[in-house]
């Protein structure tokens, strides 16, 4: 999931956001300030209303930020790199380069976010205990009380057994540790989570059916993204299974051809086209690459405008390149490939391009393995 924006550093880990954030704050800002807190506190002035409303969404955020932000900060301090944090339509996404070394980490990373949640959710509902101890009632409490039951949900949810919840990384990880086999405790996790997104999906048209508004279509949604995600981390999981061991040397395609950032469009479509054999092109600098270009992005660029335009215009940029090392394992790099790249990485040595991976070199790699797989079976 990448960011639309970025709005900073927590912990040392860059925080951005997509844009289906916004519409998920204003449907909740919208169905507290309009719906929830009116009919259950009458009688306050209409700008309260936005106001609770809108300061519970950000709060809420804020929470689902720190969430993400323990599972970042476990993890570093168990070996892993932190990409960043991404907040979105689902919640949180706390990009970590690689898996857990073992069980016991996996159990940690995992287990330490709805911790969070549930902590924040003591604590507001331990506020607003003592607010109507003490007499106090009305908006106020109303809206500390939301935010404490919103967390807990968030907590007890996150901990049902099944990928990619929390509770499927914990799953994962009793699976792991019980059987040594980290594929078929990942294989475990993300069954359950298609199995629990069936239910969802069945819930949800269920009351839908029977007339419970748009909660039912929410489930829907929900259940659907964990079939998808799920089903990928599956794939994922015999993937790298199958590529355990290999190195990025052993994939790439050594010394690939390269171009010029400055040289435009029309250049390269009149004269160097067809001596290029990929359809995705470095674009070095002194041996340093600088960006990558494909076709289907030179393709888009109006035959008018060709001979204006460099390839350094259309070609993704340096900072969204996606950089490995030879010696680097295969499965480690897997995790990094970007939307950008189209799901390539350049192979550099000193800073000097010295490879390219591809996903058909490992399309290649998973053909190799599992043939050795089947022939080492036979014997």
């Amino acid at each position: 999931m990448r960011a639309s924006f970025r709005l900073g550093r927590v912990a040392g880990v860059p925080v951005g956001v997509n844009w289906s954030v916004l519409v998920i704050f204003a449907l909740i800002a919208w169905a507290l300030a309009a719906r929830q807190f009116p009919r259950a506190y009458p009688g306050e002035p209409g700008w309260a209303y936005v106001f609770a409303g809108l300061a519970a969404a950000v709060v809420f955020f804020v929470g689902l930020l720190a969430h993400e932000v323990a599972h970042a900060v476990v993890a570093k301090r168990n070996g892993l790199g932190v990409e960043g944090i991404t907040l979105w339509l689902f919640g949180g996404v706390s990009e970590l380069k690689g898996d857990a070394p073992n069980p016991g980490a996996e159990l940690r990373i995992a287990g330490i976010g709805p911790l969070v949640s549930l902590v924040i959710g003591v604590v507001f509902g331990g506020v607003a205990g003592v607010l109507a101890l003490a007499g106090l009632r009305g908006l106020p409490v109303g809206a500390l009380s939301w935010l404490a039951g919103i967390n807990l949900l968030l907590a007890v949810f996150n901990v049902l057994p099944a990928a990619p919840l929390d509770g499927g990384r914990l799953l994962r990880a009793a699976v792991w540790k019980a059987t040594g086999d980290r594929t078929r405790a990942s294989v475990v996790a993300a069954r359950a989570g298609w199995a629990l997104g069936v239910v969802l999906i069945g819930l949800g048209l269920w009351q839908f059916l029977v007339g419970a508004g748009i909660g039912g279509l929410w489930l829907v949604l929900i259940g659907w993204f964990l079939i998808g995600a799920a089903s990928m981390e599956e794939r994922q999981a015999k993937v790298g299974s199958a590529l355990r061991g290999v190195r990025v040397a052993d994939v790439m395609t050594p010394q690939p051809q390269t171009a010029s950032a400055e040289m435009t469009v029309s250049d390269f479509v009149d004269h160097h086209l067809f001596a290029y054999r990929h359809s995705t092109l470095p674009l070095t600098e002194e041996g340093r690459p600088v960006g990558l270009v494909t076709l289907d992005r030179v393709r888009h660029v109006p035959a008018g405008s060709r001979g204006a335009t460099t390839l350094a215009e259309v070609a993704c940029r340096a900072d969204d390149l996606v950089l490995a090392r030879p010696e680097e394992q295969l499965t480690d790099l897997l995790p990094r490939l970007g939307e950008c790249t189209d799901g390539r990485a350049l192979v550099v040595t000193d800073g000097h391009l010295v490879g390219i991976v591809s996903p058909s070199d490992i399309s290649r790699a998973v053909q190799r393995s599992s043939m050795r797989e089947q022939l080492t079976g036979r014997r």
